[in-house]
């Protein structure tokens, strides 16, 4: 099967969380990595998304370490909007 890779730059103002996972991150602009593959017998070419990944380096013990952490676009969505919502409500 045919993939391809893609980045997009996200940023997060404030400290986060992503679904699924306990831990708070911190705030700051990161490349989200996108993975798509090809659909196989249409008549044009068409790529679907196969996964998406966030880079998150390792505090403390786990210091120069990256985890690839596999979030949905909805989880990717939910996160920057809580991060907006937080914008909000310290401005109020």
């Amino acid at each position: 099967m045919n993939t391809r890779s893609s980045r997009l730059t996200v940023t997060f103002s404030h400290p986060f969380v992503l679904a699924g996972y306990a831990d708070e991150l911190p705030a700051r602009a990161c490349e989200a990595i996108v993975e798509e593959e090809l659909i196989q017998g249409l008549s044009f070419v068409a790529y679907r998304t196969a996964a998406t990944y966030l880079p998150v380096q390792g505090r403390g013990g786990q210091a120069g370490r990256t985890e690839l952490r596999m979030i949905t676009q909805s989880d990717l969505e939910t996160a920057q909007s809580r991060a907006s919502g937080f914008d909000r409500k310290q401005q109020s």
